[in-house]
């Protein structure tokens, strides 16, 4: 890589707030928060509104749209294309 061109990559603090949870990686971004981590060391905290730990798709709490039943509802009350 060359010098002076990219950002710092670095120790970063990932906490989803909806799920209460953190896990710490690397990252380019930066946060003025910072957060004592379990090993004692300060991190920058960066706050997300949604994770793999809340999102509905990684929990099993998605809902399955059924497309097909709207597809018909709205021919019977408008009409099938001719």
């Amino acid at each position: 890589m060359r010098k002076g061109i990219h950002p710092d990559y670095g120790p970063v603090v990932f906490r989803d707030r909806a799920a209460n949870y953190a896990f710490l990686t690397r990252s380019t971004m930066t946060s003025d928060k910072t957060i004592e981590w379990e090993d004692g060391n300060t991190y920058p905290v960066v706050d997300v509104e949604i994770s793999d730990v809340s999102h509905p798709f990684y929990t099993g709490t998605a809902r399955v749209l059924d497309t097909a039943g709207r597809v018909e509802r709205f021919e019977r009350r408008y009409g099938k294309r001719s």
